[in-house]
């Protein structure tokens, strides 16, 4: 599948994945609970909390470490205290995949199945942490390219807060044709690498590092990580992960839902859960890395 990249500048914030072998036994439900367990019980009058800005780390840390961008240049964000001990909770991605219906309607989909020129697909992601959050896009063998953060979209931001919905990309643009990825007459398979962290990456330039960046080398934008930044990310694939996944195929999108992504609200216990449920095994894992392959016949 090569679905048209002019879609991903609409990214309003980034994506899912699979490519492992779906668990179907009773520990889905105990890892659904511990997923849903840290929304919000109901959403009160407001639907849920507003999203928040996540704080970034200090860039006055004397403990960062600062790290070049790759070999095409670029300035990258610093890390923040690695002393700094882990949080209690695992981090974790819920993901739906959404196709569009014949009446412009999102409905849930399985994201293993073959997708046909001229479809049209959405994904809602929703962490379960405050962090930050990157998609890379590698065709086939290709190189990897860095479709999220954008420098053109909200100044290159990429923090995310818990349990607020995310779409890639978004249902709210005013061009109804930048509202979805759409699968073209070149048959392949995309891959998309959703990399959910507590801490900025190290190597990739976020914010203002990476709009200054690509302001002066478009040519070289998307970005595209260092061999030694995506070994990173190919490493952190090797972590334990639990997968939970439901059936819930056919059902359209909610009007909580909707109306969570759309105001940046946490959603409730009552909202429907991800399709598919993804988090480390360890609360001391930093990152989570999720794969998403979308396979265009």
């Amino acid at each position: 599948m090569r679905f048209k990249l002019a879609v991903s500048l609409s990214l309003t914030l980034i994506l899912c994945g699979l490519g492992i072998v779906l668990a179907q036994d009773p520990g889905d439900e105990d890892l659904r609970g511990a997923f849903l367990s840290s929304r919000e019980k109901t959403s009160g009058a407001t639907g849920g909390r507003s999203r928040r800005r996540v704080r970034r780390p200090s860039p006055t840390n004397t403990n960062s470490n600062v790290a070049n961008a790759n070999t095409s240049g670029g300035t990258t964000n610093k890390n923040s205290n690695p002393a700094t001990p882990p949080a209690e909770t695992a981090i974790g991605l819920g993901y739906t995949l959404f196709v569009r219906d014949a009446n412009g309607d999102a409905v849930r989909v399985d994201p293993t199945e073959e997708f046909h020129t001229g479809e049209r697909v959405r994904i809602s992601l929703e962490p379960n942490v405050d962090g930050y959050l990157y998609v890379f896009h590698k065709e086939g063998e290709g190189e990897p390219v860095m479709i999220y953060p954008d420098w053109r979209l909200s100044s290159g931001e990429n923090e995310v807060e818990a349990h607020v919905p995310y779409e890639v990309p978004s249902g709210f643009e005013k061009d109804e044709r930048l509202r979805w990825f759409t699968f073209d007459a070149n048959p392949s398979t995309e891959h998309l690498y959703i990399v959910v962290t507590r801490e900025p990456l190290q190597s990739v330039p976020v914010a203002e590092a990476l709009v200054t960046f690509c302001a002066a080398n478009k040519a070289k934008c998307p970005w595209r990580p260092s061999a030694e930044a995506w070994a990173r990310v190919q490493q952190a694939l090797k972590a334990d992960v639990q997968v939970a996944a439901q059936t819930n195929f056919g059902q359209p999108q909610s009007d909580k839902e909707k109306v969570a992504t759309t105001r940046g609200l946490g959603l409730d216990q009552s909202a429907p859960a991800p399709s598919v449920i993804r988090m480390n095994a360890s609360t001391k894992a930093p990152v989570l890395v999720t794969v998403l392959d979308l396979v265009h016949k």
